[in-house]
């Protein structure tokens, strides 16, 4: 695999964007943004598990049901979401815009909203926007689009990857936004993936929402489901590599590729947290079982004890045994190590569940840095998991206590 610096979705070949500002955000921002397949692709997804779900959630899902898509249409500054009957109408006029505008059927598009909830899109302003969108579809487009799915994110997120599958390479690339609204279960989160991969639909499926569990579903900022989440791939086989279908040899090393990409998005969701000073990685080991091992990582990551704990600087220590104690899953505890570190030091803590006699300035000095990894060794099985997350901030309150203004 290949990381492939300053390359984004529109590097994928076949693949054009655009982002533009259409209007719905009074800053000037961008808030519009068409992705668009010139061959038809297929497509998987993870959408999100609240209860509530918004319009485009909704009209996102029944078009998945095709055979093939080729667009996808997104707004940021309006979630369009707890809108009623005049919202799911809405998005069906944004997904009818950009299938009229390209000349495609209207189950080919797909459609994606984040921004203030409760609140009617402005159609008078969307509508022409798309349709200004369609007409600056350009192979350079990739990080306007980039730009224009942002809300309070402070800097755009993409990524992208290169593998060869069967002597031909492939690239997979993708954007993100996120970061507030941010809890595992698909944690307000958006990603868009792209690829030029030749696989089978099935196959695509079943490693995207294996990839979700262990990337995007592993990342908390401040233990809220959005009602908007969604990740989408849409693979358009314009490699041309051999097919890959569940019997093929370079199943590993496409899914490695498509991990990486996920992962770095995830991650850079968690650096990007509302507020946030510093970023924290929790490396879980040894766990009985590999969902224990997820789930026990979740639990620190999310812990806003925890949080508030790295972004003082303090190794409270205690508060991290804590979240392990009610994490729904089964361990001895009494055997845990737990380590502070950085990219360049650690130190132990924790010492079969009771605490040491540490330097508390060393510590101190690693806490202090932008990124804190809390190290978990459970010494009861050999599976391990990763989970990302930010610190509690004053600006954290600061920026929710103010979204709408």
């Amino acid at each position: 695999m290949k990381i492939l610096p300053n390359k984004t979705i529109t590097d994928v070949s076949g693949f054009l964007a655009s982002g533009i500002h259409s209007g719905i955000r009074k800053s000037g921002k961008k808030d519009l943004a068409v992705i668009y397949s010139e061959k038809e692709a297929i497509a998987a997804a993870a959408l999100t598990t609240n209860k509530v779900k918004a319009a485009p959630v909704l009209v996102t899902m029944q078009n998945l049901k095709s055979e093939s898509i080729q667009a996808i249409v997104v707004n940021s500054g309006v979630a369009n979401a707890c809108t009623g009957a005049k919202g799911i109408e809405n998005a069906k006029q944004m997904v009818g815009q950009v299938a009229d505008c390209l000349h495609i059927s209207n189950e080919k598009v797909l459609v994606s909203s984040t921004g203030l909830i409760g609140t009617q899109l402005p159609m008078e302003k969307v509508l022409p926007g798309i349709e200004k969108a369609c007409s600056k579809l350009s192979h350079n487009g990739g990080k306007d689009a980039a730009e224009a799915i942002l809300t309070t994110d402070t800097f755009k997120k993409t990524i992208a990857v290169e593998v060869e599958l069967g002597g031909k390479p492939v690239t997979i690339s993708g954007i993100a936004k996120g970061s507030g609204m941010i809890h595992p279960n698909m944690a307000t989160m958006l990603s868009f993936i792209m690829t030029n991969v030749k696989m089978s639909k099935s196959l695509l499926n079943q490693l995207f929402r294996e990839s979700v569990v262990d990337s995007y579903n592993m990342i908390s900022v401040d233990g809220d489901s959005s009602t908007n989440d969604m990740a989408i791939i849409l693979a358009n086989g314009m490699a041309e590599n051999p097919l890959l279908d569940e019997n093929s040899e370079d199943i590993s090393k496409f899914k490695e590729a498509l991990d990486f990409v996920n992962k770095e998005l995830a991650k850079m969701i968690a650096k990007d947290g509302e507020g946030a000073s510093k970023w924290m990685e929790v490396s879980l080991y040894h766990a009985p079982s590999k969902e224990s091992a997820r789930v026990f990582a979740r639990s620190v990551v999310s812990s806003n004890l925890v949080k508030a704990a790295i972004f003082g600087s303090d190794a409270n220590w205690g508060r991290i045994m804590c979240a392990l104690g009610y994490a729904d899953a089964d361990c001895d505890l009494s055997k845990v190590d737990i380590f502070f570190g950085n990219k360049e030091d650690k130190i132990q803590v924790v010492k079969n569940g009771i605490g040491l006699l540490f330097d508390e300035n060393k510590v101190k000095e690693i806490l202090d840095q932008s990124f804190v990894n809390i190290i978990i060794d459970l010494k009861s099985g050999e599976y391990q998991a990763k989970a990302w997350g930010c610190d509690l901030t004053y600006e954290y309150v600061k920026i929710s206590g103010n979204y709408r203004k």
